[in-house]
């Protein structure tokens, strides 16, 4: 009988033992050499290949695999600085393997796979001290823990009639800040509200979302008829690191009846950093949270998660079982409840044990203390900006990112916004340092995120050299 195992389970062995020594290497020297590295042409001219109908050698596909691991987007490199990546963890090598030996199907039935999710929701709740009665869920990241939570909300102010009559007729407008990350957005498209009901709300000076503008914004929608119902405030915005005064929208959206989402895609996991934690106050109070544990908490892609404090309201807007997947509570079927009934895939990988094992493994108190000196090394930065002649910040330092930008007089600001972003390219094509751009108040800006616990002082002293000689030489 033909199956899918191996013919020679030696040799299978001495395959596997090969790729997981080339991917331990590959942590263990994250340091060295390049930052990113373009894949090369010859390789994506390999990759461009048919169909294969007929069995491939293992050690032919091993070595394909090991060849692929220099041209990654460069995260596990102190020196990556663009967008929020996380840096990842060797430690999940392990657990990935126990997972893919399990293959275990996380949509429910009772097996291993749902009391270690449960466990690990039930470390979130009390990490951001959500009451024991809420619900949670492990996803593929926050954006999909946003569309998880909107759809709640969106079910629970309609009644969940939404569920078979849809949202035609429903007049309902949300809030967030103009420096709200896109998943939100994306989460009313995608729920059927439509982009335009989700309100943009005016930010201060420190980029903090402005009170006085969300109150005035929300007394023209019910007076024009429309029912506001959800409020989210960012606890780390992407462009400049903000958070919101999250105490403070938690009383508004309970004097407002609305419902309060947090989104806290890496700053959420801040609350582990001592001297952070006071500042994410507030968060306790939200309705529902969304997390990723794959940036700041470094494990590896991809992990999230949402939190929901109504945990009636969280299922009743998505269970619906057919009758295949009914529970008797015997047996295999048994181990209620599921967690089809608090998302939308049936289907799920086991991504909770990388999480699970990876909290062992280091700690809360651990990852904070990375978490801490991330910011500490923005700060740093933001001080050789300040003291520099030729840069100049372009938003304070309040966490980990730090933008700034480099100055020529006698520039216009279109030739300095495209002299920065060349300056970008260079460094990048460079392998130093892998910087992004962002815009603030209209100026293109070099930004610098710092979410990796292998970076060091001298890594963002580095990067500011070398952008100060290549800024000479352009």
């Amino acid at each position: 009988m033909s199956t899918l195992d191996p013919e020679d389970w030696d040799a299978f062995r001495t395959a596997a033992n090969t790729m997981l020594d080339a991917s331990i290497e590959k942590f263990q020297l994250a340091r060295e050499g390049r930052v990113w590295t373009p894949t090369p042409g010859a390789l994506k001219a390999r990759l461009a290949r048919d169909l294969p109908a007929q069995p491939g050698g293992l050690d032919t596909i091993t070595k394909q695999l090991i060849e692929l691991l220099p041209y990654g987007v460069g995260n596990t490199h102190p020196r990556f600085f663009g967008w929020v990546h996380g840096a990842g963890s060797p430690g999940n090598l392990i657990a990935e393997i126990a997972a893919a030996a399990l293959n275990a199907n996380c949509g429910g039935r009772d097996h291993v796979g749902i009391y270690i999710e449960r466990q690990v929701v039930d470390w979130c709740r009390t990490l951001f001290a959500f009451p024991q009665s809420a619900s949670g869920l492990i996803v593929s990241g926050t954006s999909m823990a946003t569309i998880i939570a909107a759809k709640t909300a969106r079910d629970r102010a309609l009644d969940y009639e939404s569920r078979q009559q849809g949202v035609s007729g429903a007049r309902l407008v949300g809030y967030t800040s103009a420096e709200a990350h896109a998943c939100l957005a994306r989460a009313f498209d995608m729920i059927g509200l439509g982009t335009d009901a989700l309100r943009k709300v005016a930010v201060m000076p420190d980029f903090q979302i402005d009170l006085d503008d969300l109150r005035q914004q929300v007394a023209r929608d019910r007076a024009d008829g429309l029912q506001p119902f959800f409020l989210a405030g960012t606890a780390g915005t992407v462009n400049t690191g903000a958070i919101d005064d999250l105490s403070a929208l938690a009383k508004f959206a309970a004097d407002e009846q609305l419902w309060f989402h947090v989104d806290g895609a890496f700053g959420a996991c801040a609350i582990t950093a001592q001297n952070i934690a006071p500042r994410l106050r507030g968060i306790e109070r939200a309705d529902s949270l969304a997390f990723d544990f794959h940036k700041w908490m470094h494990v590896n892609y991809d992990a999230g998660c949402v939190l929901i404090r109504d945990a009636a309201a969280h299922r009743k807007a998505f269970a619906n079982r057919p009758d295949y997947l009914a529970a008797d509570g015997q047996a295999l079927a048994g181990g209620e409840p599921w967690p089809v009934d608090f998302g939308p895939e049936l289907s799920r990988g086991f991504r909770a044990l990388k999480v699970w094992a990876h909290l062992q493994e280091h700690g809360t108190e651990k990852i904070g203390e990375a978490i801490a000196r991330n910011c500490e090394q923005a700060a740093h930065l933001g001080a050789l900006v300040d003291a520099h002649p030729d840069f100049e910040l372009l938003a304070a330092v309040t966490l980990n990112i730090c933008c700034f930008r480099y100055v020529r007089p006698g520039l216009s600001e279109s030739e300095l916004d495209e002299l920065n972003e060349s300056l970008i390219a260079k460094i990048q094509m460079a392998g130093t340092a892998a910087p992004s751009s962002t815009r603030i108040n209209g100026r293109l800006a070099i930004r610098v995120n710092i979410t990796n616990h292998r970076t060091r002082i001298e890594d963002v002293e580095l990067l500011l050299r070398t952008l100060a000689d290549i800024s000479a030489a352009s």
